[in-house]
């Protein structure tokens, strides 16, 4: 009675071996970008309150330079609502400028990387944001 072979070789073992840590080393760096853009959506999400704030103060005022935090209690109260986040590390609006900046707290992201939003008030009263910041270069806004 002849025996048959069964099972898989050593060489087909080490070959499905190497095509798996192939796969794993081309999707491990983007699976990490991906996580990184979903949490740093965190950042991106803290300032939609504080925009809010800012539109509705400057189309009852006329102007952004009235918004400024420290003396506009809406813009201020939705600032400190803003930062309560794990991913985010800071929210500031510039009334000078009109400028939202949100500092991510992220690893593996840079404190650079920031998320900032800056508003324009046009004759009509609407307000128009144009982005900016560090998380551009980065593709994570």
């Amino acid at each position: 009675m002849k025996k048959t072979q069964q099972g898989f070789t050593l060489i087909e073992l080490m070959i499905v071996i190497a095509i798996i840590g192939i796969l794993a080393a081309i999707a491990l760096p983007a699976y990490q970008q991906y996580t990184q853009k979903a949490k740093f959506s965190e950042v991106v999400l803290a300032t939609s309150g504080v925009k809010s704030a800012v539109e509705v103060c400057a189309q009852v005022t006329g102007s952004m330079a009235s918004c400024d935090p420290t003396s506009a209690g809406d813009v201020n109260r939705a600032i400190n609502g803003a930062a309560g986040g794990p991913n985010v590390a800071s929210v500031a609006f510039d009334a000078s400028t009109g400028t939202i900046t949100a500092v991510p707290n992220i690893t593996g992201v840079d404190a650079t990387s920031t998320y900032e939003i800056t508003g324009t008030l046009s004759t009509n009263g609407a307000v128009t944001w144009s982005t900016g910041g560090g998380c551009l270069a980065e593709g994570l806004c």
